[in-house]
């Protein structure tokens, strides 16, 4: 099963939250153009495209990833660290419940956001940050712990989430911005300059999906003998978001 799970953009996507940049003014309608570009892609490159259910009153609900973090067969629901994002999780619930998946939940007090996990090999990095807590990562780490899974906590700075600053290559080398995240717990880094460079998706075989902002590390990664696939997602930008928090990849 190679099934990737998104969620249509609400009608309110312009009062999404914004913390480390200003606030821009959102075209709507364009949006919803680039979200189904951004499906299309997913499943040009052999990805069956699943929709949550749409929580229009939700204005992030787009941002699916931070909802739930899938590993295995296993699908953890997080309780994210935004009050206003706790409204997100019953539809996605529903949906990797119809999937197949076994489900999981992290509770209060502890905080978790999907956009803080990076999952390479049995490697689970966890950023700890304004959304996610430690508390968050110790329920995670005991609920990956049974699937050969260990958690690598990874303090952040002045940025979102985890993901918004490193992400991995399928041959494990790690794309970051090193003023963002502290390097020094990943082996193989390659620094990148563009901020939409260091969000990368892994498609499969050579396939890397990463935002038509990063136009230098789209040629780095090609000259690296990948095949970019390129998508523009400047609205969802705008509210920090990027290629990875737009979608759950569940392959079974």
């Amino acid at each position: 099963m190679r099934t990737a799970l998104v969620r249509e953009p609400s009608s309110r996507l312009a009062d999404g939250i914004v913390t480390h940049i200003g606030r821009s003014d959102i075209d709507l309608s364009l949006a919803r153009a680039q979200h189904v570009a951004y499906a299309d892609a997913l499943a040009s490159a052999g990805w069956e495209v699943y929709p949550a259910p749409a929580a229009d009153d939700c204005p992030d609900s787009v941002f699916v990833e931070d909802a739930v973090v899938v590993v295995d067969d296993l699908a953890v629901l997080t309780h994210p660290g935004a009050p206003a994002r706790r409204g997100e999780i019953s539809g996605v619930d529903q949906a990797v419940r119809e999937l197949g998946l076994r489900t999981a939940h992290i509770a209060a007090p502890g905080t978790l956001e999907g956009g803080d996990v990076l999952q390479v090999g049995t490697t689970v990095y966890v950023g700890r940050g304004g959304r996610t807590n430690a508390e968050g990562i110790r329920q995670l780490r005991a609920l990956l712990a049974p699937l050969g899974r260990t958690v690598v906590p990874v303090p952040l700075g002045e940025v979102l989430h985890l993901k918004s600053a490193v992400t991995a290559l399928p041959d494990g080398t790690f794309l970051a911005l090193p003023h963002l995240v502290p390097t020094g717990l990943f082996p193989a880094v390659r620094p990148v300059e563009e901020e939409g460079g260091c969000h990368v998706v892994p498609l499969g075989g050579d396939r890397v999906l990463l935002a038509a902002s990063a136009p230098r590390t789209a040629d780095l990664l090609a000259d690296l003998g990948y095949m970019p696939v390129v998508v523009d997602i400047g609205e969802f930008e705008k509210l920090e978001g990027c290629v990875t928090c737009l979608s759950v990849l569940v392959s079974r």
